[in-house]
């Protein structure tokens, strides 16, 4: 007989890689493809006197075609994580190589750049107007009052954070590389704090596609408060779990005040932050262990704020508040992407353009509102809804709502509606039925949609008529005589310009007529262009000649058909 022997043991691992998931494998593509965006551009740039930066790019370039061969053929979750890594590290190269190459900013950067000299000077941030940044290309921002504003209106972390990169060189550059550095911080950030999975989408969403990199070259403050937010709105929910911030809360708490410290934004995602984060927290522990939870977080986000902020307080108070309250009251001119389009491009304007500004407020309440209403089913929306106000703005630039996008993929990934399940909501004997919820909402909206339908529908209260025009060359305006009457019933004092597509140009100067328009009369008026010629565009395009008024902020607009000279 033979005695049989021990069957040989063959080692298997402790783990078993698991392959990756399909649509993991995609996302990673399309990161790597979202990297191609404006990318050319950057090299065709560089390559013809930056060579060394035109290199970097050729590398960034073969390193986007071996990530895309690789996310489809990896075999082991762990191989298409690290090749995320590699993914990001590309990401961050070619964001760096666009500031190497376009850095002088807009004018927001070099309004930041020069209230960090001033700051370190010693001199007054707020307030102060510098006209000479301005022009050149330059944008301007045009006001109702017939000017422009030439000072600094965002609270004063970002000209705090500059001061140090002064060194950097003249113009908006300092702006730009502290703008630049907060977004790749905040994507790095992003990055690691998503599960592994969806650190792609990160990738993707803070620096793919080109249009974030962009404006951090042109050194928005916005993007230094993106930065600090991501933090706070990764697993928003979960702060306070228990009843304890702990060190990790109170870090969070204090991005939120510093978030708010950099830029105005941030006022408006807090309210909804704080709100969902009570409703959460009081179906856990309670009305007043949340009420507790929130409170140590709005103070612990106040004095980081206050931090921030002591020495503008403390040593040119009333600029200061009315420096950071500066968007709200400038009364600058409409402008953007929204409803006000309809008052700018479709009509020929209104008497009401104040109630455009009365429509975003009373629509961030109204959603403010809802959302403590129905925080169960709009909860993962918290990171979306305040931005929807813009829309109705008399500012409704799409930058709004795009510099905020990342907070939208965080709040997706890590805030799902599963967290909300338990939240406390609001529910007086009246809303108990679907009927009256269905109300309710409505409510709340239709003041807003009413005040932009009424600002929409009001009447241009002057009517504008051009009699005459003196030419500089044979396509190009030197004087332009207007017939203006003022239907209204009150008198007002315009401020003209001539525009040829979206936004405005500069406005003319009033070389003869009156000041003020009184009502029911009508006058000529005199008008030379800024630059002493307006050079007409291509035949077909629409020029249009537009009026503002600040009390009240009226817009009157009409169109200009010129034969050419000679």
């Amino acid at each position: 007989m033979v005695t049989p022997g021990r069957r040989t043991q063959w080692s298997v691992p402790a783990t078993i890689q698991e392959p990756p998931a399909q649509w993991h494998r995609v996302l990673t593509l399309l990161a790597d493809i979202s990297l191609f965006i404006g990318t050319r551009a950057i090299w065709t740039q560089a390559a013809s006197h930056r060579l060394v930066v035109a290199a970097a790019i050729s590398v960034c370039y073969a390193s986007i075609l071996v990530c895309g061969v690789l996310a489809l053929v990896v075999r082991r979750a762990r191989s298409l994580a690290r090749l995320d890594l590699c993914v990001l590290v590309t990401a961050v190269t070619l964001t760096l190589c666009a500031w190497a190459m376009n850095h002088a900013g807009s004018d927001e950067a070099l309004l930041t750049t020069q209230a960090a000299r001033e700051l370190v000077a010693g001199h007054p941030v707020y307030g102060q107007p510098w006209p000479w940044l301005f022009g050149h290309g330059v944008a301007l921002t045009p006001t109702v009052t017939g000017g422009y504003d030439f000072t600094y209106g965002y609270p004063p972390l970002a000209p705090l954070l500059t001061a140090p990169l002064l060194w950097l060189g003249h113009g908006g550059t300092p702006a730009t590389a502290l703008s630049t550095a907060a977004l790749v911080a905040g994507a790095v950030a992003l990055w690691r704090m998503l599960p592994t999975p969806w650190r792609s989408a990160a990738t993707m969403a803070c620096l793919g596609f080109g249009f974030l990199p962009s404006y951090g070259r042109l050194g928005y403050p916005a993007i230094v408060a993106l930065a600090l937010l991501v933090p706070v709105v990764v697993r928003w929910p979960r702060i306070g779990r228990g009843g304890r911030l702990g060190a990790g809360g109170l870090a969070r708490a204090a991005c939120l005040g510093a978030a708010c410290a950099a830029q105005q934004l941030p006022w408006f995602i807090a309210p909804f932050l704080l709100a969902g984060i009570y409703a959460v927290r009081r179906g856990e522990l309670g009305a007043r262990a949340a009420a507790v939870v929130v409170a140590r977080i709005a103070g612990a986000a106040g004095v980081v704020w206050l931090l921030v902020d002591t020495y503008f307080i403390v040593s040119e108070p009333g600029t200061w508040i009315r420096g950071i309250a500066l968007p709200l009251t400038q009364g600058a001119v409409i402008h953007g992407q929204g409803v006000v389009g309809i008052s700018l491009y479709f009509t020929d304007g209104s008497d009401r353009l104040d109630w455009y500004s009365h429509a975003s407020m009373l629509l961030a309440a109204g959603l403010l509102a809802l959302f403590v209403l129905f925080v169960r089913r709009l909860g993962p929306a918290a990171t979306v809804l305040p931005w929807c106000a813009f829309f109705l703005a008399t500012r409704s630039q799409d930058g709004y709502y795009l510099m905020m996008t990342p907070l939208w993929l965080a709040a997706a990934v890590t805030a799902p509606a599963s967290e909300f399940a338990t939240a406390w909501q609001p529910r007086p004997q009246v809303l108990l039925r679907r009927p009256a919820r269905i109300a309710a909402a409505v409510l709340l909206l239709t003041p807003a949609l009413a005040s932009a339908a009424w600002a929409a529908t009001g009447t241009p209260p002057l009517g504008m008529r051009v009699t005459s025009a003196r030419w500089a060359t044979p396509t190009a305006l030197a004087r332009l005589e207007v017939a203006v009457t003022n239907r209204g019933a009150a008198a007002l004092t315009p401020h003209f310009t001539l525009t040829t597509g979206q936004g405005m140009n500069q406005y003319w100067t009033v070389v003869r007529g009156p000041a003020a328009l009184p009502a029911h009369t009508t006058a000529r008026y005199e008008l030379r262009p800024p630059a002493g010629r307006f050079a007409l565009p291509r035949p077909g395009v629409r020029i249009r000649l537009r009026a503002f008024t600040a009390v009240p902020q009226t817009l009157s607009s009409a169109d200009v058909r010129l034969p050419r000279s000679g």
